[in-house]
């Protein structure tokens, strides 16, 4: 699927504690719903440059905020300082999840006939579970990638690159098997290594710990997509999350695919194509 890059812009609004969070537009020209994208932890919204491109193309129009601590809310938030990045700020996890809830709200607001998709990556799938324990009412389907079932043991909370320390020494060896994926990683002055205990400290670590909510009231559709060799959570970790979704919050509507050999980028994997024409295929069927 060829695709040229869309214009971004580049937008803030205030959270509720005041801090300013930067965001991004990327619109399709005739847009059949909206993608409201959360990435992971140590990353940032603009990295998600080329999904944009290939989401716009077959008609979504992408919003994807630097969350707490990330990009440059985060810069924003400390002066420009590189080292503070990862820190969320004044009310940590919770104002995490209410300021990425804010721009939710005001996507509602600018697109109010259109359908709206979250789509979470990693910590920012982890977020994406928050949200819809909380707000299912304010979506119409969820994807979510390199996620976890939020329980202890089916989440790793240790060094992410142990298993991949023999391929180089970036530290990010673990997020992909494209070599150029990963210098590119160790290039970026606004990745950081994803230590989250360390920084979050154990309080705001254990408030993203949860299953699935009990009986959600709207039945989103959601679509797990997962590397068989994802350090994160792994296969095992999301077949007990979909089935989750299925016995616990009742959804009706639950699919898992599992990429054999893939890490924990998929969107940024050898196979990324293959990624996201499944990703598209699940929602034309589901968001009309």
């Amino acid at each position: 699927m060829a695709t040229s890059t869309p214009t971004r812009d580049d937008r803030t609004y205030q959270d509720a504690e005041g801090v300013t969070t930067h965001y991004y537009v990327w619109k399709a020209s005739k847009p059949r719903a909206v993608i409201q994208l959360l990435h992971g932890l140590g990353e940032h919204a603009a990295r998600y440059e080329w999904l944009a491109g290939k989401l716009t193309a077959a008609g979504y129009t992408v919003y994807a905020d630097d969350h707490r601590g990330h990009g440059q809310t985060g810069l924003g938030q400390y002066g420009g300082d590189h080292s503070k990045l990862g820190k969320l700020g004044p009310g940590g996890m919770r104002a995490t999840v209410e300021a990425v809830h804010k721009l939710t709200g005001m996507i509602r607001a600018e697109h109010p006939n259109l359908p709206l998709v979250l789509l979470g990556h990693s910590w920012g799938s982890f977020l994406a579970q928050m949200l819809l324990n909380r707000y299912s009412a304010d979506y119409d389907a969820m994807i979510l990638s390199g996620s976890a079932l939020l329980t202890l043991g089916h989440t790793n909370t240790g060094d992410l690159n142990a298993k991949y320390k023999h391929l180089g020494s970036t530290g990010y060896e673990w997020l992909s098997r494209d070599p150029t994926v990963v210098a590119a990683a160790a290039a970026d002055p606004l990745m950081f290594i994803a230590n989250g205990m360390k920084l979050f400290g154990i309080a705001d670590s254990l408030r993203m710990l949860g299953k699935p909510a009990k009986g959600i009231e709207h039945d989103v559709p959601v679509l797990i997509q997962v590397g068989s060799d994802d350090v994160v959570g792994g296969v095992k970790s999301n077949e007990l999350l979909a089935q989750a979704y299925l016995t616990r919050s009742g959804l009706s509507d639950v699919e898992l695919i599992v990429y054999n050999g893939a890490q924990h980028e998929i969107f940024n994997e050898t196979n990324k194509d293959e990624v996201v024409e499944d990703a598209l295929a699940w929602l034309a069927d589901r968001v009309k």
